[in-house]
């Protein structure tokens, strides 16, 4: 139990909930329903913001834990805690959601459903965040999908409800495979408690023990522990999404309302990222062991061909949701590589750190600037009539200088540009996992370079050149869209030129992290 008084956690997660309630209460007022949604959005960033500053970043322990029994038969418990990981998401999650109801202020059909829906979301998105058991987790896990599916299915472009049912399939049988394989551990261990099974699994006492119970005994405990492990890699590697399994990622991002887009990329996407830190790491470091060699294929991979897919598309939200998959690519590229047993070199267990350090810093730098991103799109789509085609443009830096210098911002703070947001996080993912795995870092600089090539495309293309005539009363930003932007851009300004902002509170909760994978 937390020595804290107050649940907080809790508090947090129901936050939204009662706000989607009030919502519905509100009526048919357009404008009321906008703003009182977006005022929990931000008494959330605030509730956020208060753990931040209350967070002992000296120690990387879970904080402001909640430990009730739930369901005794079943293991269950509602228990919940953040460490400097958890934290990290929750700050991420609490900015993203108002950036994507800002984006989202023009939709007009059903406007309480849509913004009550969004607010759910996030709500599942704390809970995925806070939740230490399965089983609770789970729940969460789930109910995240049917915010995301409506909002796709009702709000979405011409495709929408093949987006939608793409969505909703692939992540179902993710969900289904990481769901069979946790009942097999639980029967087993009859625990569903992560930290209790990342003990076991440390321990080398998790998979001999499903082998016992559940009487595989044709099984050795490494075979069957892949097979565990598959299940449930299945479930995070559709969620991220690492390819192969990325397929359904460009249609629902495309077709979803960009508001929406915002919440896919900027958090939901980072829920599969966290799962294989907070759940595979731990639980099934052997098993990732025994395949290192094709799961660091698969990262090479996911990296590159999503930056090359990029490089074909020519409709920005296509171009930017490929860039998403390639940024998180690096993401597991790391978590892969620290698997990889170095005999306890004091060196190489820096670089573990130094990595890590990055992957989580990516994981808030990637939603940050993606949603910013989109937010742009949204822009564009809102002053067009929902163009968005890279050659539908051409010029608009003369007409709209603002707009253009700020989305430029965004750009280059996605390709790793020094000085900005994304630059520490890339740098000490290939500082770290360079001399732990140097072939494969090797072929993922290939991904930067292509980045490069589409990210000053869509520069030249859009803003560049000669003006196209059809755009000559092409608006520039507002002074109050340019208020809206200023603390995305600054924070971007600011945890590039000092991004020990989160390093210093994630820090010890990495060490941790990576002194518990004993092999």
């Amino acid at each position: 139990m937390s020595a804290f008084p107050i649940p907080m956690l809790s508090i947090l997660t129901a936050l939204p909930v009662a706000g989607s309630l009030v919502l519905f209460a509100l009526g048919r007022n357009k404008n009321l329903v906008r703003w009182s949604a977006l005022a929990f959005s931000f008494a959330a960033l605030a509730l956020t913001l208060f753990l931040w500053f209350h967070f002992d970043s000296t120690s990387g322990a879970l904080q402001f834990q909640e430990r009730h029994l739930w369901v005794a038969p079943l293991g269950a418990e509602y228990h919940v805690g953040i460490d400097g990981l958890g934290l990290l998401m929750l700050l991420l999650s609490s900015i993203v959601v108002p950036i994507g109801m800002v984006a989202s202020w023009q939709i007009q059909e059903r406007v309480p459903l849509y913004f009550s829906l969004v607010l759910l979301l996030q709500a599942c998105l704390f809970g995925t965040f806070t939740a230490l058991n399965f089983f609770h987790w789970f729940i969460f896990w789930e109910l995240s999908l049917i915010p995301a599916f409506f909002l796709i299915k009702v709000w979405g472009g011409p495709n929408r409800t093949r987006a939608a049912t793409q969505f909703l399939v692939y992540t179902m049988v993710g969900s289904v495979a990481m769901l069979l394989a946790f009942l097999a551990i639980f029967l087993a261990t009859r625990q569903f408690d992560f930290i209790d099974l990342a003990a076991l699994a440390q321990s080398g006492h998790l998979m001999p023990a499903v082998v016992d119970k559940l009487a595989w005994h044709r099984f050795t405990p490494e075979h069957l522990g892949l097979i565990v492990f598959a299940g449930a890699f299945l479930g995070f590697a559709v969620k991220v999404p690492l390819v192969p399994f990325h397929t359904w990622l460009p249609s629902a991002y495309s077709e979803a309302p960009t508001g929406t887009t915002i919440l896919l990329t900027g958090a939901m996407s980072k829920m599969g990222v966290y799962g294989f830190l907070r759940i595979l790491l731990p639980i099934f470091g052997p098993q990732m062991q025994v395949v290192l060699t094709p799961l660091l294929w698969l990262a090479v991979a996911t990296i590159i061909l999503s930056a090359y897919a990029a490089l074909a598309q020519k409709d920005l939200k296509r171009i930017f949701a490929y860039s998403s998959v390639n940024h998180l690519g690096y993401c597991l590229l790391v978590i892969f590589a620290v698997v990889k047993f170095t005999g306890g070199d004091a060196a190489l267990t820096a670089e573990k750190y130094a990595a890590m350090n990055g992957v989580l810093l990516q994981m808030f730098n990637h939603g940050l600037t993606a949603a910013t991103m989109f937010w742009f799109v949204a822009m564009l789509e809102k002053r067009t009539g929902g163009l968005r085609g890279l050659n539908d443009f051409g010029g608009l830096r003369k007409v709209a200088p603002v707009f253009t210098g700020l989305m430029g911002i965004a750009l280059f703070s996605s390709l790793g540009l020094p000085g900005l947001n994304g630059f520490i996080g890339e740098f000490l993912i290939f500082k770290g996992s360079f001399p732990l795995v140097p072939w494969a870092t090797s072929l993922a600089v290939i991904g930067l370079l292509i980045t490069a090539i589409f990210v000053l495309g869509i520069l030249q293309k859009v803003f560049s050149g000669p003006l196209n005539e059809k755009w000559a009363s092409f608006p520039d930003l507002t002074m109050g869209e340019r208020l809206a932007l200023a603390p995305a851009i600054g924070l971007m300004f600011a945890l590039g030129l000092y991004p020990q902002l989160v390093l210093g509170v994630i820090n010890n909760s990495v060490v941790q992290m990576v002194q518990h994978l004993r092999f």
